[in-house]
């Protein structure tokens, strides 16, 4: 059964990679199917945080989804990719740094995570990036970068290998992303 799960959460990883290099808006419903498979996949393999990241990707695409439709909320014009003000890319750090701490203290105190340091950094980065991605942000994919790659690592070493080679596969994207979406911006 996990195998399986594993295998739709690729294909659906790859669905949803594909419409978010094209800043293509329906990436947002398959943002809500997709964490219900990898959301089973990672409780049972004892990813906790991976787990509730689920939850919160479920509510952030239908988030993501009335930001890409409404754009600002002043107009009804889709919202444009833009890059991240620099005093919004210190509160993401620093959002980082406080879900990474928070995170692993959960994990550590109130589950048997065999990974709490890099499944709470994780799920802390992917928190903020998502709300990147959210506004649209270039450098959404940044962040995606060291998310997926960690990832890739992590899930090998948690034998869950059709999402860790997805996320290995992630991590190049990511830098194709990120230039894809530097080279729309400085066409605008």
């Amino acid at each position: 059964m996990l195998q399986i799960l594993d295998i739709a959460g690729l294909v659906l990883g790859l669905l949803y990679l594909w419409l978010e290099l094209r800043a293509n808006i329906w990436l947002w419903v398959v943002g809500v199917i997709m964490p219900i498979v990898h959301g089973y996949l990672y409780y049972a393999s004892g990813l906790y945080a991976d787990f509730g990241m689920e939850v919160y990707y479920t509510l952030a695409a239908a988030y993501g989804f009335a930001m890409w439709w409404r754009g600002d909320g002043t107009a009804k014009a889709e919202l444009p990719i833009t890059h991240c003000p620099p005093r919004m890319m210190v509160v993401a750090v620093v959002a980082t740094a406080l879900l990474w701490v928070g995170l692993y203290q959960v994990l550590v105190r109130f589950t048997d995570s065999t990974v709490p340091l890099a499944d709470s950094f994780t799920t802390a980065l992917s928190m903020v990036a998502m709300w990147m991605l959210a506004r649209k942000w270039v450098e959404q994919w940044l962040a995606w970068l060291v998310v997926d790659a960690v990832c890739a690592v992590l899930y090998f070493y948690k034998s869950i290998p059709f999402t860790a080679s997805l996320y290995a596969f992630y991590t190049v994207m990511a830098v194709v992303g990120y230039r894809a979406w530097h080279r729309r911006v400085e066409k605008s």
